[in-house]
């Protein structure tokens, strides 16, 4: 009975939620790595913009700091988006187009991923 109570304490802790700019939730889930929790009616730049969102203000990386998404697409069904900041962990094809100067590797800057892809979100009501 005693080790019923204590069974919540030996859980591991889980990351500290941060809630980006758009409103999307953004977790660290490894030493590059950043979850943004799944939200319906959210589009694919809305979870760049929470992820590059975490990377500035949590992280404190400066701008041209790389992002790269580590979930394999296609995203399934009330999944969220994993992202990285370590190339090595890059999901193949899964990244954005980018014009202009800079990797072709489906990389972007934290500072495009904000500057360009977070927007207030108004809430929908059905």
């Amino acid at each position: 009975m005693r080790l019923m109570f204590l069974a919540p304490l030996l859980m591991p802790m889980t990351a500290e939620a941060f809630t980006a700019r758009n409103g999307m939730t953004a977790v660290q889930t490894g030493p590059a790595e950043i979850t943004v929790i799944h939200e319906v009616r959210r589009g694919d730049t809305d979870y760049w913009c929470a992820a590059g969102d975490f990377v500035q203000r949590v992280m404190g990386a400066p701008g041209n700091t790389r992002l790269w998404r580590a979930s394999q697409k296609p995203r399934g069904a009330g999944d969220g988006i994993v992202f990285t900041l370590d190339k090595g962990k890059a999901a193949e094809g899964a990244g954005l187009s980018q014009f202009g100067s800079g990797p072709r590797d489906g990389s972007i800057p934290v500072s495009m991923a904000v500057g360009s892809f977070c927007r207030v979100i108004v809430p929908y009501f059905d």
